[in-house]
């Protein structure tokens, strides 16, 4: 199995799972137990203030308040998944998932938010998705998704509803001219 750790997955056009219609998917883990990883491109109606307000941190000064929220999937929807450029050695329940990205899911880096610090980019999700060990290849094989290796500009630096364009053109493609048919030589 080759891992998809650091990939994007895009889900194709025909993909009628409302969980995941639409949805641009940075993988942080992907080996013999299964794979876990966000969906970054559907933002919440929420932002960072109304966090911060329902965790008692304060944060009225701070310059993330209006950072958005984004629905990272239908699996533990009650957590944090903060995903986010640096190292993860700073931060509690922490790890490392690329070169200078990194998943943490403590409170600390919240409050961190809050006082007006922290990584410069960060996605903050709520939940996250996961495949049991070969449901993704599975997936896979019925051309439900493409996958790319993630580059760090699409999570940070392009707006959430150009995401999944931008990781489709790193493949030189055009989603919205896919089929759903995959074809086999």
């Amino acid at each position: 199995m080759q891992s998809l750790k650091h990939h994007f997955l895009m889900a194709m056009p025909h993909l009628e799972d409302p969980n995941f219609a639409g949805s641009l998917i940075y993988l942080c883990d992907h080996d013999n137990n299964g794979c876990m990883g966000v969906i970054t491109n559907r933002p919440l109606e929420i932002t960072l203030e109304a966090l911060f307000d329902q965790l008692e941190l304060g944060g009225e000064a701070s310059p993330h308040r209006n950072a958005p929220v984004y629905y990272g999937g239908p699996m533990h929807k009650d957590r944090g998944f903060i995903l986010h450029v640096g190292d993860s050695q700073q931060w509690d329940s922490s790890i490392q998932v690329e070169d200078g990205i990194a998943l943490t899911t403590s409170l600390d880096i919240l409050q961190a938010f809050a006082a007006g610090e922290g990584p410069e980019h960060f996605l903050v999700c709520l939940g996250c998705a996961g495949w049991e060990v070969g449901q993704l290849e599975e997936e896979l094989k019925e051309n439900s998704w493409l996958t790319v290796e993630a580059e760090s500009s699409v999570l940070f630096n392009t707006p959430p509803v150009e995401r999944l364009t931008a990781a489709a053109g790193l493949l030189g493609i055009d989603l919205n001219l896919m089929t759903r048919d995959a074809g086999h030589a």
